[in-house]
């Protein structure tokens, strides 16, 4: 009983005068922005350790950095690294405002801060909520460390570079302003999330039903109507335009696509039940709810915002979309968080600071458990940036010239993809997962006679070697060492 009376002292919104303020701003939200510094700081050391150590690779960062820096130069940012011009693989057209980046800072280091700095942005609006909701900036500041600390965050900042970190911290404002009635932050954050991802309407549209029934109905439904038209644009105009195909991802709809999805759902509903509660995926449910201890159900009405998006990635027959490690959770979990926010000030006062502890407490074991945070359970791949297959890479590096057609191992992409024209090794030899059709294979692409130069490690096995040795005769060895060998056309040879 002592305890849960220190507890509610510490969260106690009429205690605040006993809070040190410090030109108006309390402790508490100084301890919340110094949280999410820390956070930014430590997973853009983290983050940028990995990428100089050849931790990153071309999917998915050698291509962002690629299609960015093109339009840095005024040039069609149509990445070879893919072989699909960058709008058209995802419609990220948030992306635009990163070019001035590239004029400014030369790092190929410079999406990861980026990435870093936005996921942490995603505690303003959790703090800003639930200072307000609930009366406590202390607990506003719990609230940012639960977001912080949960598994989708981290893990997301940890998977090269992805527009979908712009996410966390958009949505959050959608809700925010959605919640508080502050329509220009609501507007401001929508439009923003519209550029980030054709297919951020899945959150967005039930966000605007919800400010439909429950705020302004004509709001909502412009925004739930405007949202769904701007996916159907980009999907069937924009990214067609760009690449020729109208739906390159439906492949991951299971049952042989939608038709069969829906013949399942209504002729043999248990087929996919069964399909629903395969392997992963309700452990994937799992990780990505028990953070905030699942007291959301006293009020679920927000959190159910993000069921759309939920069933989306355990209905995919693409790995990655229920995995927690994966950038596809993200954008879930400003939801998971401000609607947990929600349901607590539903509850009785005097019961507050207990929910809002048990959330925290349960983010600690899950991110225990979960996450790759300090002292943590799970592992990454150890990267250092000292191990000599670094050096010995950045030897053969200043050998290639900056304007030089190349075709790399895919760890040495990210490295050099600041040029026009380059490819992750196979490609353009043998295709592999190049083009608008990723399951387009094996064949030799023209663009192969055009390649200048070729870095490959000193060893290679399996189908790799055996596209080398098909090639090798075109090419001269230039230099060597220990880890990696160069190569270059002869300028005298036809292919």
């Amino acid at each position: 009983m002592a305890y849960c009376r220190r507890l509610r002292q510490l969260f106690d919104p009429t205690k605040s005068s006993s809070v040190r303020r410090l030109r108006g701003i309390s402790a508490w939200a100084v301890l919340a922005f110094a949280m999410m510094t820390i956070y930014a700081a430590y997973f853009t050391s983290l983050t940028v350790r990995i990428h100089h150590a050849l931790g990153t690779s071309a999917y998915d960062f050698g291509l962002y950095d690629q299609g960015i820096w093109l339009l840095s130069r005024g040039q069609t940012p149509f990445v070879t690294l893919m072989g699909r011009n960058l709008f058209g693989d995802h419609a990220s057209f948030i992306l635009l405002l990163l070019v001035p980046l590239y004029w400014i800072f030369s790092s190929t280091a410079t999406l990861l801060v980026v990435q870093s700095i936005v996921i942490a942005m995603g505690g303003i609006p959790v703090f800003l909520y639930t200072r307000r909701y609930l009366s406590s900036e202390a607990m506003g500041a719990a609230m940012v460390a639960v977001y912080l600390i949960h598994p989708a965050v981290s893990w997301t900042n940890l998977e090269n570079f992805h527009p979908d970190s712009f996410l966390a911290v958009l949505v959050g404002l959608a809700l925010y302003g959605a919640l508080e009635r502050k329509w220009r932050i609501f507007g401001f954050a929508v439009v923003l999330a519209i550029l980030v991802k054709e297919d951020v309407a899945l959150i967005l549209v039930p966000i605007g039903l919800w400010v439909a029934l429950r705020r302004d109905v004509k709001r909502g439904l412009i925004i739930a109507g405007g949202s769904a038209l701007a996916m159907f644009v980009l999907i069937v105009v924009v990214m067609k335009h760009f690449t020729g195909v109208t739906f390159r991802n439906s492949w991951r709809i299971p049952f042989g696509g939608f038709r069969g999805l829906l013949w399942t759902a209504v002729r043999r509903p248990w087929k996919l039940v069964a399909y629903l509660v395969d392997g992963d995926r309700p452990f994937y449910l799992w990780q990505t709810l028990a953070p905030v201890g699942f007291v959301f159900i006293m009020a679920p009405e927000i959190v159910l915002t993000a069921s759309l998006v939920l069933f989306t990635n355990i209905i995919s027959t693409f790995w990655y979309q229920y995995h927690i490690q994966y950038h596809y959770s993200l954008v879930v979990v400003p939801v998971v968080i401000i609607g947990t926010v929600y349901a607590i000030g539903r509850a009785p006062k005097q019961a507050r600071s207990l929910l809002v502890s048990l959330v925290l407490a349960s983010s600690l074991v899950t991110a225990y458990l979960w996450t790759p945070l300090p002292g943590g359970r799970a592992q990454i791949t150890p990267w250092y940036v000292d191990h000599p297959s670094v050096a010995a890479a950045e030897e053969l590096f200043v050998l290639i010239p900056d304007a030089a057609v190349i075709s790399v191992y895919h760890p040495l992409t990210a490295q050099l993809g600041r040029r026009k024209y380059i490819y992750a090794f196979p490609n353009p030899f043998v295709r592999s997962l190049y083009g608008p059709d990723v399951f387009a294979v094996g064949d030799r692409l023209p663009q192969a006679d055009d390649v200048e130069f070729v870095m490959l490690p000193t060893t290679l096995l399996g189908e790799s070697a055996a596209v080398w040795e098909a090639e090798r005769t075109r090419f001269d060895e230039v230099a060597s060492n220990a880890w990696w060998i160069l190569y270059r056309r002869p300028p005298d040879v036809i292919p």
